[in-house]
């Protein structure tokens, strides 16, 4: 079934398949999550961002319950997100990759380490947020990690913002 032919599925019911492509049809922006497992930075590409609140200000990111970067956070560390620009859409790509080494995963990425947390940043991002981790909350298949926002980077700028939308990468000026 391709994405433009999806059908209603019956009251009660919904198969996930068919949720899955009806969800592609939401353009979201592609960020980095970053946090350190045994002293060593992981990352992961996401697009499920979401800010929950500005009064203490909060934000959350899903992510699959195998994935390294959440066993940094189950160990304690504090995590950062990075919003990417279309031009790092490569990125994007290696760190969405699954079965990357733990060691060096970030050795081709340009990046730096933040500030208030330490945890790595994503040189050039659109925008980048430095988290304590508040909470972490099995939801379905993912957890959910919220994160109070420490410290932030959000300059000017006309770069155009990698967006993910039916399953591919594009850009959004």
């Amino acid at each position: 079934m391709s994405p433009d032919q999806l059908r209603p599925d019956a009251p009660g019911t919904v198969d996930p398949a068919t949720y899955r492509l009806a969800m592609g049809r939401f353009a979201s922006g592609v960020a980095v999550v970053t946090s350190r497992l045994r002293g060593h930075d992981v990352a992961l590409t996401v697009d499920s961002l979401t800010s929950v609140s500005l009064e203490p200000v909060l934000l959350l990111v899903s992510l699959h319950p195998e994935a390294r970067v959440l066993e940094g956070l189950e160990d304690g560390s504090d995590f950062a997100v990075s919003v990417l620009t279309s031009v790092q859409r490569g990125t994007a790509e290696w760190l969405g990759e699954t079965g990357r080494p733990l060691h060096d995963q970030l050795g081709r990425v340009p990046h730096h380490q933040g500030p208030a947390t330490g945890m790595a940043v994503v040189d050039d991002a659109l925008a980048s947020f430095e988290c304590r981790t508040v909470d972490l909350r099995e939801a379905g298949d993912h957890v959910l990690a919220l994160g109070e926002v420490v410290a932030m980077d959000a300059r000017p700028t006309d770069r155009p913002a990698l967006v993910h939308y039916r399953g591919r990468l594009g850009e959004l000026r």
